[in-house]
């Protein structure tokens, strides 16, 4: 009776599934791709019992080491590791069966290059599959696989091969003989089962963890009756393997070795695109209804040839290329951006943004599409899987303005690149290769393609420097890979050394303020927009010395009063991009943050109740204003509420639980309120766009943290009372500008509420800039005076050389700036001693003397004499040395002068 109940039951369901061809009929009539799909879920749900479950989002959730799910099972891999938790929904599943969005592009798995040259590659792909968690295992797996493929779908059985694991002595596993034996007793011809080697026919999760035997089915697409075994797993594009069928039932071990497991697992995958391929005729993907309807949108919208399914030499122009590229891109933008990955600068974002430049460049380079192609094509990707994923449908507005956004971003960069490369063009010596600096910062900072570069550059007629350009790849893989504890060669230009560091310290030169590193939030679309910094350039530093100036081409540090670039701390990189004119930074004010610390505080003194309670999943989403739920909470959950009891919140319709604190926790909570006694906010930084990550104590720190602060603001009070006094004391007005400097530093490390920190932080900029203004007046007049005292010693002369009295670098290099602004074409080097014994150099050359006399060189002949170092450009150079050699160098330096006037 069971087994004719059975029968009925598989009659009943057929009937549906009929398809009005076979592969080895004409493309007319063929089951669409929509179909095809749907006839996989229905069978193992229907037939089978196995729950249908949405696709998951391609990006990962809880894996760090993903970039994008790559696969169907990424999302049951908490089962596999047994990491699940027991009363998850996830927990609950013994059959599954879905259709998972993939995205391979970046990463261990990336065939982001290889799209477009051939017909098979793609980023983005469906996998089919179904699973068994310690339910049916081998029998079972390949009796529904055999089903589908040759009584659902009408696969001629002599299509088709079957592989199954041979065995491998140095892992003591003999081969998978009750696979093979399945399959034999379900009528595949024994010349149709082939057995293949761990490579092949093994699959392991990583280098630890559940693994297995797998059993793999592969269709030839000539046929004929031949025998193709011979092209099985042989790279053969007439014999492809479209299911593999993954029989979980070892673990690998950290020492190498395999235990059985417990309970045994089945993942199986087989890609849509394959499929519909093998279902439709067809020889590549390509040509079936997932691509064509796209296809012919390109086709309509930038005219030209049509599609013709060309490959290498035979596809002049790289045309055909340019379809396949541009419909595969397309398709993986629209699935990822609705899913929450948006082009970016770094991990999945940063591939997405290659992905959608790369769409971009062969709409406009080889299909000559104007701007907006690639959003254009969107409600055609939408109309083609918009029934298997409505967020696509839901979404289609918003991928479109974010593609345009990032496509007219990047013909910009593009745009803005041309320029550059047409402005050093124009200032390079003849014959000369293009710097790879230059190249390099247009390939990083810009995202400007390498071979655009190239192609460009021909059309000049000059070369890259690719030596230098792959030294700096390499040096640029290195820091990526492991930092200078990896063996990176450090860059002397961005490092500042321990004398530099005392001289910008001496000379009162404020520490940078890299606060804007955290203005950053989530933009309209749901993409991570970096607030804009506007900053001075303080000085340039290169060879360990500061500089004011550099000459072109060179590479050299850049010191600047604020930025909102990450320096690298705390095991994070260094953050890299480029400078251009920004506005302000978007942060949370000091109203807010008072007005969010007296909510609280009221919350407190009303001694409100803490009301918890466990209850089902499904009531819980019932709550409104609660954040998204996923399978990875238990079943039932605890709902802790602020004041309203929880039953309250859980009435359907009930608007309680947005005028209080209702949140999803299992932490051990207070009873009341009142316990907290007092809350204050000692630090916020903004994440996103309107969602800022807050840190508060309570009770006795809280009450501390706000004492401290008061005793602060009394300093501040007081340094600020000084400052009005306004000194004309240089040493004094320094001393003052250390004080601020310091107490800021006190201010920005010290828990303190957090409002009040940034008033405070308010008036200590205005106070530094304050004290730096009145530091650099008096700089100005000292210099002025000393000028007046030189000009009148040496006047009418071309060049002056002699010493004088300053307290630093600055003052005497102000000194030379008058003398020169004061008498146009004259030749300024002084030699200032210090008590400390060093012998300060500044200098600086008329225009009308270059290029033969050269501020720089004469700088370092001077200093080389004081047995010290020197730095410059033509015009302006500085250096030091020691006292001992300060009459010789005095003889150099007129000397040099006159050897080259």
């Amino acid at each position: 009776m069971a087994a004719a109940g059975r029968l009925r039951r598989r009659l009943l369901l057929v009937v549906p599934w009929r398809w009005r061809c076979s592969p080895r009929r004409g493309a007319a009539g063929c089951p669409p791709a929509g179909q095809v799909r749907d006839a996989f879920l229905r069978f193992f749900q229907e037939r089978h019992g196995h729950r249908r479950l949405p696709s998951a989002p391609v990006r990962p959730r809880g894996d760090p080491r993903l970039l994008f799910v790559n696969a169907g099972m990424n999302q049951f891999k908490p089962v596999f590791l047994g990491t699940v938790h027991p009363r998850s929904e996830l927990a609950q599943h013994r059959r599954v069966v879905n259709s998972q969005k993939c995205v391979r592009a970046g990463g261990k798995h990336n065939d982001l290059e290889d799209v477009g040259r051939d017909t098979y590659h793609h980023t983005f792909f469906e996998m089919l599959g179904n699973w068994s968690f310690g339910d049916y295992f081998k029998e079972e797996a390949c009796s529904m696989a055999w089903e589908l493929l040759t009584e659902v779908y009408k696969i001629p059985r002599d299509r088709l091969y079957v592989t199954y694991f041979g065995g491998d002595s140095s892992l003591g596993l003999s081969a998978d003989e009750e696979c093979r034996d399945v399959w034999l007793r379900l009528g595949v011809p024994a010349s149709h089962v082939l057995p293949f080697p761990l490579k092949d026919n093994f699959w392991e999760m990583g280098d630890t963890g559940p693994c297995g035997p797998c059993t793999e089915i592969h269709y030839d697409h000539v046929g004929g009756g031949r025998n193709a075994a011979a092209l099985v797993n042989q790279g053969s594009p007439d014999v492809v393997e479209i299911w593999n069928l993954v029989f979980m039932q070892y673990s690998r071990e950290v020492e190498g070795n395999l235990l059985p497991l417990p309970q045994h697992h089945v993942d199986t995958g087989m890609g849509l695109e394959r499929l519909v391929t093998v279902l439709q005729n067809k020889r590549s993907n390509y040509d079936t209804d997932l691509f064509t309807p796209i296809l012919d949108a390109i086709h309509k919208s930038c005219g030209g040839p049509r599609y013709q399914g060309l490959v290498g030499d035979a596809d002049v122009g790289r045309v055909n290329m340019a379809y396949r590229v541009v419909a595969d891109h397309v398709r993986t933008l629209c699935v990822c951006i609705t899913d929450g990955i948006y082009p970016g600068f770094s991990g999945a974002e940063l591939v997405l943004r290659r992905i959608l430049r790369r769409a971009v460049r062969f709409c406009s380079e080889v299909l000559h599409a104007p701007p907006g192609l690639l959003a254009s094509l969107v409600p055609t990707v939408v109309e083609v899987l918009g029934d298997a994923y409505p967020e696509l449908t839901k979404n289609a507005d918003q991928i479109m303005d974010i593609i345009n956004e990032n496509e007219a971003a990047f013909l910009s960069s593009l745009e803005r690149g041309r320029r550059i490369i047409e402005r050093t063009v124009q200032q390079m010596e003849p014959s000369t290769n293009f710097p790879a600096e230059v190249a390099w910062s247009l390939y990083g900072s810009l995202g400007f393609p390498l071979d655009l570069i190239d192609l460009m550059l021909e059309e000049k007629g000059i070369s890259l420097d690719s030596a230098a350009f792959n030294e700096l790849a390499l040096e640029d893989a290195k820091r990526k890979a492991g930092g200078v504890q990896a063996g990176q060669l450090e860059d002397t230009n961005t490092h500042l050394d321990v004398h530099s560091l005392a001289q910008l310290q001496s000379n009162n030169v404020p520490a940078t303020d890299d606060s804007p590193k955290y203005a950053y939030t989530l933009g309209q679309h749901g993409q991570y927009e970096f607030s804009p910094c506007q900053a001075t350039i303080l000085m340039l530093y290169r060879d360990q010395s500061l500089q004011k100036e550099v000459g072109a081409g060179q590479r050299c540090g850049v010191i600047l009063d604020r930025t909102n670039f990450y320096a690298e701390q705390g095991g994070q990189a260094s953050d890299q991009g480029y400078m251009i004119r920004l506005g302000q930074q978007g942060p949370v004010t000091v109203e807010q943050l008072q007005q969010v610390e007296q909510v609280v505080q009221d919350m407190i003194k009303r001694n409100e109740v803490v009301h918890t309670a466990e209850v089902p999943l499904t009531l819980a989403r019932r709550v409104q204003g609660l954040r998204a739920l996923d399978e990875g909470y238990p079943d039932p959950v605890r709902i802790v509420s602020l004041g309203v009891p929880v039953e309250s919140v859980l009435t359907r319709d009930s608007e309680a639980a947005m005028q209080t604190s209702v949140e999803l926790c299992c932490g051990t909570h207070l009873l009341q309120t009142g316990a907290m006694e007092d809350l204050a906010i000692i630090s916020e930084r903004q994440l996103v766009k309107g969602i800022s990550r807050v840190i508060a104590v309570t009770g006795g720190q809280a009450k501390q943290a706000r004492e401290v602060g008061q005793c602060l603001a009394m300093e501040v009070d007081s340094i600020s009372l000084r400052m009005k006094q306004r000194s004309t004391s240089i040493p004094e007005m320094q001393n003052l500008s250390k004080e601020v400097g310091q107490l800021t530093k006190v201010v920005a490390n010290t828990a303190v509420p957090q409002w009040q920190r940034r008033e405070l932080q308010t008036t200590l900029k205005a106070l530094q800039r304050t004290a730096n203004t009145a530091i650099k007046k008096l700089e100005m007049q000292q210099a002025e005076e000393k000028a007046q005292s030189l000009l009148a010693k040496h006047c009418n002369q071309r060049v002056i050389i002699d010493t004088v009295p300053a307290d630093s670098l600055s003052i005497l290099m102000k000194v030379v700036n008058q003398l020169c602004d004061k008498s146009p074409g004259t030749s300024v080097l002084l030699l200032s001693p210090q008590v400390s014994g060093e012998v300060l150099c500044a200098c600086q050359v008329s225009k009308n003397c270059l290029p033969v006399f050269s501020a720089a060189d004469w700088a370092a002949a001077v200093c080389t004499q004081m047995e010290g170092k020197a730095g410059g450009s033509p015009v302006v150079a500085k250096g030091s040395g020691n006292a001992k050699g300060m009459q010789g160098a005095l003889t150099a330096a007129l000397e040099f002068a006159q050897s080259k006037l």
